[in-house]
């Protein structure tokens, strides 16, 4: 597979969650039960050991047997599938897990820097050149409210300019922010960095943009291609289905304005499965709410016992599920959900 390309197409990345059973141990049989879900959806991608999967796996002993567990089930399918395994801590810490994702065949690792809240711009661009050199990087712009720091245009210029990276995952929640990602990448004048959304309140809108390029250039406008979202870890065969039409309408190049009405549908039901209420407290327990509906997963048990669903999210999430049924993917799952689970 040509990584750069892959993700240059514009893929469908999920971030995997992590299947446990009600003693928190692994349960294997349905953590692969997942992951054929999403291949079976249309998934052009996987990114595991993310924070969707729980950063708390490497505290458990977990992050190799998960990683292991989605490379093994991903060669089933007999197409390309970009592995992207998260990179998290600091240096040490880093090159070993940048180590361990290549030994087991991931073809990138999604950097974070949420540890590296006190460092200046120089420190962390040599940290990342120095993953960059294990394997290739997908660069990733988290939101302040969970973890993330604040990285401007000056830093996003010339992260963009490290050759090992192949993509950026934008996912500040902040459209000044992420008008800084793509100005800076454009202005590098690279074509084979992929751009994707991480930004779960505008996935609709990030993937219809065409941001504008610098005045004066031949270059077209730039595209979010594709997006790596916790987002897309549920009902993901109808978020397979929307993005092959966005990309139908971008090559079209006619906008229709119930895009806009999507858009704010999309929105409404990751509020609602991301607890924006309750500033994200309950989004990883809300993603597995909807995966144990499905049968996919025995429960929201998440490794924290304290990590629960906030008072009043399970109602939403059905209340939303109710509201656009055609954003929904339960018939999908119940058709498949057997041989899934062999």
């Amino acid at each position: 597979m040509d990584l750069r390309q892959h993700l240059l197409a514009g893929q469908l990345i999920p971030a995997h969650p992590l299947a446990i059973d009600q003693d928190r141990q692994l349960d294997e049989r349905r953590q692969r039960a997942l992951t054929r879900y999403y291949l079976a959806a249309g998934a052009g991608g996987l990114a595991v050991g993310v924070h969707t999967t729980q950063f708390a796996i490497r505290d458990h002993g977990l992050l190799e047997p998960v990683l292991a567990l989605a490379s093994d089930t991903a060669r089933e399918a007999e197409r390309d599938v970009a592995l992207i395994a998260g990179v998290c801590g600091g240096p040490a810490q880093a090159a070993r897990e940048a180590r361990l994702a290549s030994d087991l065949r991931y073809h990138a690792a999604l950097l974070s820097l949420a540890g590296w809240r006190h460092e200046d711009d120089a420190t962390m661009l040599a940290h990342c050149r120095a993953i960059a050199e294990i394997i290739p990087i997908v660069g990733f712009y988290l939101q302040r409210a969970v973890g993330g720091r604040a990285l401007g245009y000056e830093f996003w210029r010339a992260f963009a300019e490290i050759p090992g990276v192949v993509a950026i995952k934008i996912a500040p929640f902040d459209r000044y922010a992420t008008i800084d990602v793509v100005r800076a990448v454009c202005d590098t004048q690279r074509d084979d960095v992929a751009l994707y959304t991480g930004n779960d309140d505008n996935i609709v809108v990030d993937l219809l943009t065409p941001f504008p390029t610098p005045s004066g250039s031949d270059e077209p406008a730039r595209h979010i291609v594709g997006g790596l979202l916790g987002h897309w870890a549920v009902w993901t065969a109808r978020a397979a289905a929307q993005l092959s039409r966005i990309k139908e309408a971008r090559r079209s190049g006619v906008l229709e304005k119930c895009w806009l009405s999507e858009a704010a549908a999309v929105t409404e039901m990751n509020a609602a499965v991301f607890d924006v209420r309750h500033g994200f407290a309950g989004c990883i327990p809300g993603i597995h709410e909807v995966l144990r509906r499905q049968g996919l997963i025995g429960g929201t048990w998440c490794l924290d016992p304290a990590e629960q669903l906030s008072p009043g999210q399970a109602g939403e999430i059905g209340r939303v599920a109710r509201r656009y049924p055609h954003l929904t993917d339960d018939d999908f799952v119940a058709r498949h959900l057997d041989d899934w689970m062999r």
